[in-house]
């Protein structure tokens, strides 16, 4: 029997029973990425979070069509590429190439759908001229054409914001030609040396927004379930894209808006303005890929995720209690029934809540190590549930072998680099194995305090010595 699913709703700001457009099926849109450099941990937490709803639903029955798109024309693109001295085409598709890379580490899904901007002329163009044709936008003196804010009467509803208030803190620049402060760019008029298209309006390229509204409708219709992305996004962006998406289409945009919170550092959002940000790239040369990803979601999705490495030092102690409990444990397609599957659904029901989720995936590991020591089967098969699981969160996937004695990724490094390498550590376990069958327990024990002092236990059984690190 499918369980309820509650989902927070940005825009009506309360949680509620999900309710699907079409029976058993979902369809979902993200704001991916602007590939003009490295993906960052905020960048990480989206990608993260909405792989794990995109998961979940589909542990629900649902069919979901999962669409996440590509900005690889704005601004920021062309003003690196040109810094560099690059073609923008070249850049943006160095950077897709490294946002899979991170994404992929990070154990997260690709989506169904990838649409990138620059693929999509035609329909942003076509939507742009149906908003001029019924007068919801206008073409300025200066090339550009504007979104008519004052034309939307709902406009403000996703921020909780009224026009008034909006167009208080506003100013407008001199040189500007739009009607009003708070309208927006839906072309811009080509500038020398820019990447540009043709138009009914002139050379130029898209705005930001109605990059979105174009790739969502056409990949979705006009009218779909989840709409998410982060809480940055809120205003303008996905309140402009609700403007010109209903006013083009004459259609409700979307039922359920998804926001993740900030990821922040000493309760300051994490982001690059402000220069405090870390690259996935950066954290994954001290930190296993799963480790990110089990601090992510070690908070639920809405509330800030504050970043530090005392977290992500948690995050691998967590992880390695659990892998710990998997350990030797077979795997079995027979699972232990009993409370913990319905906790762990009604959890991840309740509004995503992977904190709550991840608390039951402790309460089964330590039920493993009761049930080592009398019931070998019953160990089996909890080891069974709580890979099953860790699974749909994306988690416990590895060999718990692999996982307790990996290494940090290390870059270019090769394991005869590394000084305390897998290889090294084996070598030493063989001398102090040997050590010990000729009684030199000086020897023994000063092999395993070496070990020790690096972080790596040592574990003596009567079928051998076996080995993790700390």
């Amino acid at each position: 029997m499918k369980k309820t699913l509650q989902i927070y709703n940005s825009l009506t700001r309360t949680k509620a029973p999900f309710q699907p457009i079409e029976e058993g099926k979902v369809r979902m849109y993200v704001c991916g990425m602007t590939v003009y450099d490295y993906c960052h941990i905020g960048h990480a937490r989206v990608l993260v979070v909405f792989d794990v709803v995109s998961r979940y639903l589909r542990e629900l029955d649902y069919d979901v069509t999962y669409v996440r798109n590509i900005t690889d024309i704005d601004d920021k693109i062309i003003n690196r590429a040109n810094e560099g001295g690059e073609d923008y085409v070249e850049l943006t598709g160095r950077f897709i190439d490294e946002m899979n890379r991170d994404a992929d580490a990070l154990g997260v899904l690709r989506p169904d759908s990838e649409p990138r901007a620059t693929l999509y002329m035609d329909q942003i163009i076509d939507m742009i001229q149906s908003l001029v044709n019924k007068k919801y936008a206008y073409a300025a003196d200066n090339g550009d054409v504007y979104y008519d804010v004052s034309r939307f009467d709902h406009y403000g509803e996703l921020s909780g914001r009224q026009l008034d208030d909006l167009r208080a803190g506003e100013r407008v620049e001199i040189d500007e030609a739009k009607d009003d402060p708070l309208d927006f760019v839906l072309w811009k008029s080509a500038k020398p040396g820019e990447p540009k298209w043709k138009s009914p309006w002139g050379d130029g390229r898209p705005g930001w927004h109605i990059e979105c509204s174009a790739m969502s409708t056409h990949c979705l219709g006009n009218h779909f379930d989840i709409h998410g992305g982060g809480r940055d996004l809120q205003f303008p962006h996905h309140e402009n894209e609700i403007a010109q998406s209903e006013a083009a289409t004459g259609e409700k945009f979307v039922n359920v808006w998804m926001h993740n919170g900030f990821v922040e550092i000493d309760e300051e959002k994490m982001s690059k303005s402000l220069g405090n940000f870390f690259t996935v790239r950066e954290v994954l040369k001290k930190y296993k890929p799963e480790e990110i990803r089990y601090l992510i979601l070690s908070s639920h999705y809405r509330s800030p995720l504050n970043y530090s490495d005392v977290n992500l030092n948690e995050a691998r102690a967590a992880l390695s209690r659990l892998y710990t409990a998997l350990r030797g444990i077979p795997a079995s397609k027979d699972i232990e029934v009993n409370n913990y599957t319905e906790r762990f659904h009604d959890a991840m029901c309740d509004d995503f809540n992977t904190r709550e989720a991840i608390s039951v995936l402790f309460e089964i590991a330590k039920d493993i190590n009761i049930a080592r020591k009398d019931d070998e089967q019953k160990a089996v098969r909890l080891g069974a549930l709580l890979r099953k699981l860790g699974a749909i969160l994306g988690l416990l996937q590895q060999k718990p072998e692999v996982y307790l004695q990996e290494d940090v990724e290390t870059g270019d490094r090769v394991e005869s680099d590394i000084k305390y390498g897998n290889k090294h550590i084996e070598k030493l376990i063989k001398q102090r194995e040997d050590a010990r069958k000729k009684g030199n327990w000086a020897e023994s024990d000063r092999i395993r305090d070496e070990l020790a002092a690096q972080g790596i236990i040592l574990e003596d059984s009567a079928e051998g010595t076996t080995w993790h690190r700390e």
